[in-house]
């Protein structure tokens, strides 16, 4: 684990679509806050779900957010490259009996209550052991029966209890393929984070996160989520709901809206000014404690 300054942030985008302004307002506020605390701030592309995840894609995003003037501190970090790494945590879960198989299919897990983000709550059917003449699909991570609390810098105190609200989770899929929470838990520590600045729509996985760090020994960042940019039918701006690629040729304007989004009162010249010129404003009048304390807020909450 590299050693780590007294701030080391990121931001993480998964490459499923080109970047959108919801992708830019959290790439703006996990960046400024580093650079306001004086620390770095690492890129890393969670492309763990290969099929999902073009390469075009990222190389796009990539060419945009340089053309956003971001700068980001050492070589990009690509989840799709670290399968080792994952494999080594999943074993050490698997010797301490953490891990188990699991033989269940979505289909067989339909019925199950809903968990805060949305997928199946566990019911703990292959908890004990595989069915009898069943194979294993997945592996799982035993949770125990704890709520784990942890204090967000915007969203302030959270807590969930994990047998309950989510059960337990998929750590290697049925596919193949990690987790999301395998994997953002393993470069967190592998990059010496010290900080995580995201949208509020991972508030939820972050109990889990939380929870698998300290069953590997792994340090917990603190936690900040920042308001998750809907449209006007309340949907989280994503390729799914259609949500427009940034300008490439023409950021600043896009830039602005997010700064204000997040609640920093740029004045209306700045929309037009220089994309270095808007860097050296933002950076200079940059305060966390401005952003908005709420999970969500429309896309045109900046421009009220």
């Amino acid at each position: 684990m590299p050693p780590s300054p007294i701030y080391r942030g990121r931001f993480a985008p998964s490459p499923t679509g080109p970047l959108h302004f919801g992708s830019l307002v959290a790439a703006l506020g996990s960046c400024l806050e580093a650079r306001g605390q004086g620390g770095e701030w690492l890129l890393r592309i969670e492309d763990v779900d290969e099929p999902r995840c073009p390469p075009v894609v990222a190389e796009d995003i990539l060419r945009t957010l340089e053309a956003c003037g971001f700068a980001w501190d050492g070589e990009v970090l690509w989840q799709s490259r670290r399968t080792e790494r994952y494999h080594e945590l999943l074993r050490q879960l698997q010797e301490d009996g953490r891990a188990y198989p699991c033989a269940c299919t979505r289909r067989e897990l339909a019925d199950s209550q809903l968990a805060p983000d949305g997928a199946h709550v566990y019911p703990g059917t292959c908890r004990d052991g595989l069915p009898p003449g069943r194979e294993a699909r997945a592996w799982r991570l035993r949770v125990d029966d704890v709520v784990v609390p942890f204090d967000d810098a915007l969203q302030g105190h959270v807590a969930q209890d994990l047998a309950r609200d989510v059960g337990d989770f998929v750590l290697l899929r049925a596919d193949g393929y990690f987790a999301y929470q395998l994997a953002v838990v393993a470069d967190d520590a592998d990059q010496g984070i010290t900080h995580v600045v995201r949208g509020a729509d991972l508030l939820d996985s972050t109990p889990r996160q939380i929870f698998l760090q300290r069953r590997l020994g792994l340090p917990t960042p603190a936690y900040a989520h920042l308001p998750v940019v809907v449209n006007a039918a309340g949907e989280k701006l994503s390729k799914q709901t259609l949500a427009p690629a940034i300008d490439r040729v023409a950021p600043v304007p896009a830039l602005y809206a997010a700064l204000r989004f997040l609640g920093q009162a740029p004045p209306a010249e700045l929309a037009h000014v220089p994309v270095s010129e808007f860097w050296q404003w933002a950076q200079a009048a940059w305060d966390m404690a401005r952003v908005p304390h709420r999970r969500a807020a429309s896309a045109d909450f900046g421009n009220t």
